[in-house]
């Protein structure tokens, strides 16, 4: 039976008529979302806003890769993030708006676009885009204009803003792929842009933009990124972002804009790294790293072990960096640091951080060979260290590490003038630990670089297990302990195994001399 359309509610039939005129849309552009998808309260319908950004796409983008990406260009000037700010300006297009805290400048601006946007809506005085059926439409380039200037004037309200924090999400995604990031990079002002946010308020839209920033410094446009970065205006920004930020994301996706440039080309280096010592970039990293540290002690908070972790990583980076490691393996409170995460019992959850932690202790000790004498009597961190092999059985770089270090401290133990408790402490840690110790010489990989250090760590040892047996047989108090001790039989096990994989017989050890391979 046919219904009376007179007899539909008004709200029914528009919602009948937005239905439809979203199915006449063009099949390569993917629906809004329903209005009710969007908690947020705004005169702006937030449908219309998507059909602007419809507009900006061109009528045949699924086949057509030369869109104008070229054209619409524009740079953002700081927006109104303070309160105490009395104005902000940005740009749109070739208009210079003021956004004030009174709001009658955000009316100016609504009445702006009032001659591009569809006429308010009679019932409730917002914006839909379905009701601009029969809006005369520009073509091309100044379709692009007129639309991309309506969309940036509401971007001018915070409230508006966060409908369009997705945008800089979008041009980091695009950014993962050659093409389109070599499309970013020419489009005039457009990496600015991108920087300019980073004075942005809105920890969201920190987020994206440092995220993209990574991207780019990883990318092959890496010296074109890196050139908009290196005002110390900027730098100091970022390492304030890190350094203030409470959101345990923001402060990951800043650290890793840290971590890229370090990672990144020789160039980049250059033009990045100098200045952001200067600003104090090593002490940050240290001082991050303490909190973490103190944070993990208390409270384990899963959402903050990617943050250990980042932290590590470009330490770890940093400390391999000629002219300016030395702040990082000179620094004591990061030795004690790394260590005191080596020792932590419980490794599963943050088994990423342990093993760059073993990383660094390594480049720590190669510039400061001294220090393993302050851990060489540190049998928790010795345990800590064989504890760590499990984790690292697919990463050979930290394999090696790991043996480096053990090799430094073995060789300062002076198993002939230990007392017998002394000695049992160190056999009884490396029976506990013979499995991983095993499993770890089965894989043949480090025999195949004929490691250094992991055969004089072997023949060390060797060495303190032939001592231990060699007391036992001496001292016939062994039979009155209560036991004859149980780890006899694993004691011999891992004496052969040892034997077996310590062939290659090194020139005399010392206690200072390089393991590097």
């Amino acid at each position: 039976m046919a219904v009376d359309a007179k007899s539909v509610p008004l709200e029914d039939q528009e919602e009948q008529e937005r239905q439809v005129q979203r199915h006449d849309a063009p099949a390569h552009n993917p629906s809004a979302p329903p209005d009710e998808f969007f908690d947020i309260s705004t005169t702006v319908d937030p449908s219309y806003v998507i059909s602007l950004i419809r507009k900006l796409l061109p009528a045949n983008a699924s086949n057509n890769h030369n869109s104008h990406g070229d054209v619409f260009y524009a740079h953002v000037q700081e927006l109104e993030t303070d309160h105490t700010d009395k104005t902000a300006p940005t740009l749109s297009g070739d208009r210079l708006l003021h956004v004030s805290n009174d709001g009658s400048e955000s009316m100016e601006i609504a009445d702006d676009f009032h001659k591009s946007a569809p006429e308010e809506r009679q019932n409730n005085g917002s914006y839909d885009g379905a009701e601009q059926c029969g809006h005369s439409v520009p073509v091309g380039e100044e379709a692009w204009e007129e639309y991309g200037c309506i969309l940036w004037d509401l971007a001018a309200s915070k409230t508006h803003a966060e409908l369009m924090e997705i945008t800089l999400g979008i041009i980091g995604n695009l950014a993962c792929h050659e093409v389109p990031m070599k499309h970013i990079v020419s489009t005039i002002g457009l990496i600015g842009t991108v920087v300019d946010q980073l004075f942005s308020e809105d920890a969201q839209c920190l987020c994206e933009a440092c995220r993209l920033l990574t991207v780019g410094l990883q990318s092959s446009e890496c010296i074109s990124w890196a050139k908009e970065l290196q005002s110390e205006h900027i730098l100091s920004r970022i390492l304030w972002i890190a350094e203030n930020s409470l959101n345990p994301q923001l402060i990951e996706k800043s650290v890793e804009v840290l971590l890229a440039t370090i990672e990144s080309s020789e160039e980049v280096v250059l033009i990045l790294l100098p200045p952001l010592m200067k600003l104090g970039l090593a002490s940050l990293l240290i001082n991050l790293l303490d909190f973490e540290m103190s944070q993990l002690l208390s409270e384990r908070v899963p959402e903050r072990y990617p943050v250990l972790d980042v932290i590590l990583r470009s330490i770890e980076a940093l400390s391999v960096i000629d002219g300016h490691s030395q702040e990082i393996c000179s620094n004591k409170d990061l030795f004690r640091l790394v260590c005191d995460l080596v020792k932590l019992p419980d490794k599963v959850e943050v088994a990423n951080s342990c093993i760059t932690a073993g990383v660094l202790i390594a480049n720590i000790l190669s510039d400061e060979p001294h220090l393993a004498s302050e851990i060489s009597q540190d049998l928790p961190f010795l345990q800590g260290l064989l504890d760590i092999f499990p984790f690292s059985s697919e990463d050979l770089e930290a394999r090696s590490a790991l043996w480096n270090i053990i090799a430094r401290l073995l060789v300062r133990v002076q198993e002939n003038e230990m007392s017998r408790s002394a000695l049992q402490q160190y056999v009884s840690v490396l029976v506990s630990k013979s499995d991983a110790i095993e499993d770890d010489l089965l894989d043949f990989q480090l025999d195949e670089l004929n490691s250094k250090a992991r055969t004089t760590s072997l023949r060390r040892i060797i060495s303190l297990l032939n001592q231990w047996t060699a007391s036992k047989d001496d001292d016939k108090e062994n039979e009155m302990m209560g036991n004859r001790y149980e780890d006899d039989i694993n004691i011999d096990r891992l004496l052969d195994c040892c034997c077996k994989h310590s062939e290659y017989v090194p020139p005399a050890v010392s206690p200072d001399m390089d393991f590097k391979e």
